[in-house]
């Protein structure tokens, strides 16, 4: 049996009674790998239900799994789905998605532009065959534009929107975001325009279709590095470190610890006061070289030299309570495995320790979205490819038993 830890609400939270706000609707999730599914799983934590349609051989995030490290990010997100194969190539497979449309509320995919019209099952098709229908997709540079058919993935949208360009040092290559940012900020703003769209269709009746492209989605995330080029031109550096993006904050950088690093950002007067007195320099409070925000940015190697003599000699957790007791803001540079854990978001059930049945114990996360009075849905998590084909086309369209036997035989399933 599936076990998922859960955490009593403070006794400060309101009665959890209200019903998610996604219930009762259905979502068909074309959608693979990180973008569109991120934007589904929030549907799915927020009460929707979700059926997730595979090809034959599984998306291509499934399909990562056999060569390692792929199998934990899919099942944090597609944990509540019912995930079936149908072929698509096949009239038999694009009937039964059709027949899956007219009871759907919302369709999500993130192919390239053109490949669900090759399919004869183009926007305009299947709102056709159902109204009310909310269309969502996305791709990497949008559906028109001179752009639209070059391939996208996370590496080549952070190249193409700046993110790579502006991370690393200033005296070294440019570096890659940790983190698939584009995938997600293009899946966030995916369910924003979804969302939108639900909302117009209550007033309306009508359904519609909403597009998202990564690189629209990425280019305001470099708002203080635009501001710095807006601001000194060609002049303006490439990369600046852990430094603030726009060179406009000091102190604001990595610092060296005992055992590791802080963060430490000072965005106002009150901040970098508090800083000499945790620092033990309350003497140069009234140092000009200090004592205004601009007076720092300018002469940002003292700040950092000052800091950094102090943070190397305890440990980073310690840094960071001294610096936090004062209000300033401050955090450790974490590894994975402590994220992981971390109590607060484990507190708040925002992560979960679960038992899946293929991975084991994992930790996988539950919705950002909290809607008070609603309680947190329990994680079902993700189930193996094809797992809901009878549930679905059986028991939701309709079909015989005869029916569904032909379609495994056929490869339609």
């Amino acid at each position: 049996m599936n076990s998922v830890t859960q955490t009593a609400p403070p006794e400060s939270a309101p009665a959890q009674t209200a019903s998610p706000p996604l219930s009762g609707l259905r979502v068909i999730d074309l959608s693979h790998v990180y973008n569109g599914p991120y934007a589904t799983f929030l549907m799915a934590l927020a009460g929707a239900e979700v059926i997730k349609v595979e090809p034959l051989a599984g998306e291509h995030l499934r399909s990562r799994g056999d060569m390692g490290g792929a199998a934990l990010p899919f099942a944090m997100l597609n944990s509540n789905k019912k995930p079936i194969t149908l072929n698509l190539k096949d009239e038999r497979g694009r009937q039964i998605l059709r027949e899956l449309i007219v009871t759907a509320d919302i369709l999500v995919e993130n192919f390239a532009p053109g490949v669900m019209e090759r399919l004869g099952l183009g926007a305009d098709e299947l709102l056709r065959i159902n109204p009310r229908l909310i269309y969502g997709s996305s791709s990497g540079y949008g559906k028109d534009g001179p752009y639209r058919n070059y391939p996208a993935m996370d590496l080549v949208m952070q190249a193409m929107c700046g993110v790579i360009n502006s991370t690393g040092q200033p005296d070294q290559a440019p570096v890659k975001a940790g983190a698939a940012l584009c995938d997600f900020f293009a899946g966030i703003h995916l369910h924003s325009a979804i969302m939108a769209a639900l909302y117009a269709r209550e007033r309306t009746g009508k359904g519609q279709v909403v597009e998202v492209s990564m690189q629209d989605a990425t280019y305001c995330s470099l708002a203080s590095n635009y501001g710095m080029r807006h601001a000194r031109g060609d002049a303006a550096p490439e990369r600046t470190g852990n430094r603030h993006g726009g060179l406009g904050v000091s102190p604001y950088n990595a610092y060296p610890t005992a055992d590791g690093y802080v963060v430490v950002n000072s965005p106002g007067d009150k901040h970098f006061l508090a800083i000499l007195d945790v620092i033990g320099r309350p003497d140069l409070k009234d140092d000009p070289r200090l004592n205004s925000r601009g007076a720092r940015v300018e002469n940002f190697q003292l700040v950092d030299e000052l800091l950094e003599n102090w943070s190397r000699t305890l440990a980073k957790d310690k840094v960071a309570q001294a610096m936090l007791a004062r209000g300033v803001p401050c955090a450790p540079v974490r590894n994975l495995q402590e994220v992981m854990n971390d109590e607060n978001m484990l507190a708040r059930g925002s992560l979960q320790r679960v038992e899946h049945p293929t991975l084991g114990p994992v930790v996988l996360p539950h919705t950002p979205l909290m809607f008070a009075g609603v309680p947190r849905i329990p994680l079902q998590p993700s189930l193996p490819l094809g797992a809901s084909n009878e549930e679905v086309i059986v028991g939701l369209l309709g079909h015989t038993a005869d029916d569904y036997r032909d379609l495994l035989k056929d490869g339609v399933i």
